[in-house]
């Protein structure tokens, strides 16, 4: 006869993915006749939980090379931009966040600058695209089988023959 135990453990208790599409601007010192590249390097993150919600916050390199003077000269700008992006992220019924919760955070897709435009005079616009993937690591139990009494031991006879009782 088998009786049941909970065992408590860590397991991912909610899971999820958000697809981010943000338009950002920066001013130049020099107006540009043409945008000749864009980059975005230095992508950091973290997460944590906050009330019901998992909270993303980041930032990520912008490095925008462009023309100017009639295409004669070229300059790059620098910007570091920062994010703050919140997950809604549903969680299994049985999972207790109020233990020790993690928030595990990755990279689905790198941001990446999906279009860039020279705006009015020195302002220059651009979108970024990026995709996280959050989980929730918290406390929750599972329902196993135990068994009461231990299996019988098999015994074990050697077959003995005549040259074994010499």
């Amino acid at each position: 006869m088998s009786t049941y135990r909970e065992i408590v453990t860590k397991a991912v208790v909610g899971k999820g993915k958000k697809y981010f599409k943000n338009k950002y601007s920066v001013e130049s010192e020099i107006t540009p006749s043409a945008i000749l590249g864009c980059w975005i390097v230095n992508n950091k993150f973290n997460g944590k939980l906050q009330g019901d919600d998992a909270v993303v916050n980041g930032s990520f390199d912008i490095n925008i090379w462009y023309s100017h003077d009639n295409d004669s000269k070229t300059a790059v700008i620098n910007k570091t931009i920062t994010y703050n992006d919140t997950f809604n992220i549903r969680r299994k019924e049985d999972a207790d966040l109020t233990g020790d919760t993690d928030i595990i955070v990755r990279t689905l897709k790198n941001p990446s600058c999906s279009e860039v435009n020279i705006k009015d005079g020195n302002t220059i616009s651009f979108n970024i695209e990026k995709e996280l993937g959050v989980e929730i690591v918290g406390e929750t139990k599972i329902r196993i089988a135990a068994q009461e009494d231990e299996e019988p031991w098999e015994e074990v006879q050697d077959e003995v023959d005549e040259e074994t009782l010499n």
